[in-house]
């Protein structure tokens, strides 16, 4: 067979293969952050769980939203999937107008992670307890500055309660990431965030107050807020979503992936090092928390006059 021939039919017979299956599992946050993290303790044992690789891509900004907006517009054929905690969810949809989605654009698989949030520091702030806050912020009315992670997020949305109960005003400073805060807090240019436990011990910093309903056994000279005086309880949960439409049993095989994902003693040890909890729910035990957790933060929002244009 000729030479031009024989290439010919190799290229024709290389075209003809089918491409590698493989999910893409968007995280709307940037690397190095609790969700970044957590994906990536458990990329390689969710592909091994799903038979085929399983690819993170980052996609930030808007307070996860774009990430969020990329998978509604996905086929729902399990290529995509997304990994994200509540906030672009439950919150984002109802704090803004022009999301362009909500929870019904989504198909809930399964909560994987559930972490408390704690009221942080760096340890050269000169901030050790609530009373310290609050002193600080009534000095300053309206300019004390604390950090979050965007409008709308739960490091936001947490503060502005806290505000609330203790009468005080400060200066809300949005960042794209707990990355970008951690930076802010190197500097010196906002010195308190709530976020993620997980951040404490790997950015060495000092714990005030968790929001939780007892102390942590990770933080246990910690107060909770409640303690303290405060009736405020916030986690930061996360799950896995694909887009809406999804075939039921196409929902059952990433389900099935997802709880043997989460039970694996490889993830558990990895999530336990960066001291992230696992909370895991099934697709319908998941589904109806969407709806309750919903309808809470709708709440909130109301309660708060958090609505955006």
């Amino acid at each position: 067979m000729p030479g031009r021939l024989i290439a010919a039919t190799l290229v024709a017979g290389l075209l003809a293969v089918p491409a590698a299956a493989q999910v893409t599992m968007v995280i709307a946050w940037p690397a190095g952050g609790a969700t970044d993290i957590s994906g990536r303790i458990m990329q390689l044992v969710l592909a091994e769980a799903l038979g085929e690789p399983v690819i993170i891509r980052n996609v930030t900004g808007a307070a996860g939203t774009i990430g969020a907006a990329e998978v509604v517009r996905a086929r729902p054929d399990g290529r995509t999937i997304l990994l994200t905690p509540l906030g672009p969810l439950m919150i984002q949809p109802q704090l803004r107008r022009n999301v362009g989605y909500t929870p019904a654009d989504f198909t809930p698989i399964c909560q994987v992670l559930d972490s408390p949030v704690i009221m942080m520091t760096s340890k050269t702030s000169g901030l050790r307890t609530l009373a310290d806050v609050i002193a600080n912020a009534k000095a300053r009315p309206g300019a004390f500055p604390y950090a979050s992670t965007g409008p709308g997020t739960i490091p936001h949305i947490s503060m502005v309660a806290f505000e609330r109960l203790a009468g005080i005003s400060m200066n809300h400073i949005p960042y794209r990431g707990s990355g970008q805060v951690m930076q802010a807090f190197a500097e010196g240019s906002v010195t308190l965030f709530n976020d993620q436990s997980n951040l404490i011990r790997q950015y060495d910093l000092h714990a005030i107050a968790i929001f939780s309903e007892s102390r942590s056994p990770d933080f246990p000279d910690t107060p909770t807020m409640r303690e303290l005086g405060y009736d405020l309880v916030y986690s930061i949960w996360t799950g896995i979503y694909g887009p809406a439409g999804m075939a039921p049993d196409l929902v059952a095989r990433f389900e099935r992936a997802c709880l043997a994902t989460m039970a694996n003693a490889q993830v558990r040890e990895g999530l336990a090092r960066v001291q992230i909890p696992i909370v895991v729910r099934n697709a319908a035990e998941f589904a109806a928390f969407n709806k309750d957790q919903y309808a809470r933060f709708g709440e909130v929002i109301r309660a708060a006059n958090l609505v955006l244009d």
